[in-house]
């Protein structure tokens, strides 16, 4: 039995940090790792190379501010994780290993009111054909993560899901998938896809801003997502922004989503335009449309002061946007980034706000990479069940 002070107890422990934070952060340089650990950079270097040895870690040549360095990352392993994220109008999927090797994401368009049941079993049938496809089996696969929109994990009537407040989606899809699952928002999932694989990897505090259908946020504060007491966290979509505006679902008034939901966004244009959902309106104005422009740029304006505000409570290292209407570029993102400006304490806003890096299965990703870690460390992420 090892003494507590012994040195080999201590070299477990500062492997554990080491380890703890290259999960946490994803891919990460030697001199960040120091920093993220406290452990002097001689003891990162000799730690490193040991657990690359044992094939639990892999470098690589990087450069960081002009300089070469060392990255670190976790190695491949043949344990994988099955992200699922579900839209009103779509579900999509994401399987891949810890490092993000393996990869395969796919993505089925559903029916208005789509029925759970029915639903959860596309999920269960996708799982099944992404590890036939990736030659794996279903007993690779250690978990399966799905991303919801908040109000299926909250106290909160009405939502994008309609039919689904009741459902027991993770007891539910354990049972078809024959796996363990976890439940996650799904601006927490695509917050951490980003810090582990996209714009934040190496960020100890953030803010994500999901802009789709409606306006959510996540927090990353120590590399780790901040998760409220009494609700979730991050619901920068119920900032009031008009004190007589309409009636928000979740009961008070004036919250920003009541002014920049899809919903409102396609109210503003439907006697010009008729019917639009939001992909069509952000494809239109990248096509010249100057109604279609103008409804971005002006909800571009609206987010910015909010998140602005929002950012001078954290003072974040960054601050990524992701969703259907960060795909319009500058567009929406430049009265933004005039907001971040407007307030000289934030600093430079044009290093303050970073493109997201991922997909559409940015989400899936996420709950994938949560997944993983709730097998491996269950924690508050989510409720697992399996």
């Amino acid at each position: 039995m090892r003494a507590p002070g012994s040195q080999s107890s201590l070299r477990e422990a500062n492997s554990q940090r080491i380890l703890e934070a290259v999960r946490t952060f994803g891919a990460i340089t030697q001199v960040e790792l120091a920093a993220a650990t406290g452990l002097s950079a001689a003891t990162v270097s000799n730690i490193v190379k040991q657990l690359e040895c044992d094939s639990v870690l892999v470098t690589s040549a990087t450069t960081r501010s002009g300089r070469r360095a060392q990255q670190v990352s976790l190695a491949p392993t043949s344990q994988l994780a099955f992200g699922v994220h579900i839209t009103a109008r779509s579900l999509r999927t994401y399987l891949g290993d810890i490092s993000n090797t393996v990869q395969h994401s796919s993505e089925l368009p559903l029916p208005v009111d789509h029925r759970f049941d029915t639903t959860l079993d596309r999920a269960a049938l996708l799982l099944g054909e992404a590890v036939e496809e990736v030659g794996a089996t279903l007993d690779d696969v250690v978990a399966v993560g799905v991303a919801l929109p908040p109000n299926l994990l909250a106290t909160m009537t009405g939502g994008a899901l309609h039919g689904w407040e009741d459902v027991d989606v993770a007891e539910t899809l354990s049972r078809r998938a024959n796996r363990p699952v976890v439940l996650e928002q799904q601006a927490d999932a695509a917050a951490m896809a980003e810090a582990r694989f996209g714009s934040l990897r190496g960020s100890s505090c953030a803010i994500y801003v999901r802009a789709e259908e409606t306006i959510e946020a996540a927090i990353l504060i120590r590399g780790q997502l901040h998760r409220g007491i009494r609700g979730p966290a991050g619901a920068l979509g119920h900032v009031q922004v008009d004190p007589s505006g309409p009636i928000c679902r979740c009961g008070a008034r004036g919250c920003l989503n009541t002014a920049v939901s899809e919903d409102a966004l396609a109210d503003l244009l439907r006697l010009s335009h008729g019917p639009m959902n939001l992909r069509q309106i952000v494809a239109s104005a990248q096509r010249g449309d100057a109604g279609c422009r103008q409804v971005i740029a002006d909800t571009g304006a609206v987010v910015g002061p909010v998140l602005a505000n929002s950012a001078l409570m954290l003072h974040p290292e960054a601050i990524v946007i992701g969703g259907a209407l960060a795909t319009a570029g500058e567009l929406f993102l430049g009265p933004i980034r005039d907001a971040l400006r407007a307030r000289p304490l934030l600093g430079s806003a044009d290093e303050l706000l970073v493109a997201s890096e991922l997909t559409r299965h940015a989400e899936a990703i996420g709950a994938a990479a949560l997944a993983y870690d709730s097998v491996q460390t269950p924690g508050p992420a989510g409720r697992i069940v399996g």
